[in-house]
């Protein structure tokens, strides 16, 4: 359709792409409702299509959206997979904390994994001071609170509850060097502490974020760290619906939403496509559907679409679909936002999946 913008930023030279970039916003122009479903319909149905061939965590996070989205449980399947996954690691990690040596030996390895590039680097250096952090969060908060959220309960979650409760998460979470290295993960670890009722450190978080990333400062942060705080900020608004499963009071979060109204231009020219869709979701979470933010990152994304893969590529044009769903579902739910949003899906209340749960889990008392 000759309606769509194809991008392919491997033929584009540097000269132009500094070019191009001054004008980016202005060349954005809103899209119609016609442009918004095609978009959409492709890329749900590439996505579909190889659904199967995706990694098990990669299913889940696309079948948990769609439901939550459609509430069609021709998704809870595809999100009864993510179930398996977390259960099965939950039952390793948990029921295994009394072991001498196990949460250290376990929080090594889970930083070991982080990689070596430059953002793991940073990443590893804020945790020297916490080295047990990510273990606790990224792994014990993680699993947890994914299980919680399908209304179960999981494997030694007793032991897990306890050992969290003792666990130092406020120091890890406040840190300046952790806000810069990783701000959209520390909020969900909040959140989810909140959630499963080891602990509320929310407000101490919202205010170490904003100490550590000041709007005066905004011209002093490099693109990187500009989008580190805007994915920051999405995050509150995402973790406060618990993914999607209700909408957010847009009065608590007008700091945000009226941070992202203020400088969409930026926004739009320096943030890749990912924070960009995550951005207009903000403003449907909070029942500003019609906002102007939102048909701006609408037509950002639209524009984005690759009509020859039908998919919206890497920001180095890769269309690997298991590297993009992430990103790609985002489009997906900011191009076609429901009227009501759906919770779970709990797997005991639905006659797809009531039969085939984990048998280590529990129902939520």
């Amino acid at each position: 359709m000759t309606f769509l913008i194809r991008k392919n930023i491997l033929k584009i030279s540097t000269l132009s792409l500094a070019l191009l970039s001054l004008n980016a916003v202005s060349a954005v122009k809103e899209v119609d409702q016609a442009q918004k479903e095609y978009v959409y319909t492709g890329i749900q149905k590439n996505l579909e299509a190889h659904l199967y061939q995706l990694p098990p965590r990669i299913q889940g996070h696309y079948g948990i959206r769609l439901y939550r989205m459609t509430g069609d449980e021709k998704y809870a399947n595809a999100a009864l997979v993510d179930l398996y996954a977390v259960t099965e690691s939950q039952a390793f990690y948990a029921c295994s904390l009394d072991e001498p040596g196990f949460i250290t030996s376990e929080a090594k390895k889970a930083i070991s994994v982080l990689g070596k590039g430059p953002r793991a680097k940073a990443r590893k250096k804020a945790l020297k001071p916490f080295p047990e952090f990510l273990f606790y969060t990224d792994v014990l908060l993680r699993f947890s609170s994914r299980i919680d959220e399908f209304g179960l309960t999981g494997p030694c979650n007793d032991k897990l509850i306890s050992a969290l409760k003792k666990a130092d998460l406020e120091t890890g979470l406040t840190d300046p060097a952790m806000i810069e290295s990783w701000a959209a993960q520390l909020i969900n670890y909040a959140y989810w502490a909140k959630q499963i009722g080891v602990g509320d450190y929310i407000n101490e978080y919202k205010q170490a974020f904003i100490k550590t990333y000041p709007e005066t400062k905004d011209e002093e942060l490099d693109k990187k760290q500009y989008r580190n705080k805007l994915y920051g900020m999405t995050h509150f608004i995402f973790a406060a619906s618990e993914y999607y499963q209700h909408n957010v009071d847009p009065k608590e979060f007008a700091w945000i939403l009226g941070y992202f109204d203020n400088n969409i231009d930026r926004i739009l020219k320096d943030a890749t496509d990912d924070i960009i869709a995550e951005v207009g979701i903000s403003f449907h979470l909070a029942g500003l559907s019609n906002h102007p933010v939102v048909a701006k990152t609408q037509a950002h994304i639209v524009n984005a679409f690759d009509e020859e893969v039908q998919f919206i590529p890497s920001p180095m044009g890769n269309p690997a679909l298991a590297l993009g769903e992430h990103r790609n579902v985002l489009a997906m739910m900011l191009l076609k936002w429901p009227e009501k949003l759906h919770k779970g899906p709990y797997f005991t209340e639905l006659k797809a999946t009531k039969k085939y749960l984990p048998k280590q889990v529990s129902p939520k008392q």
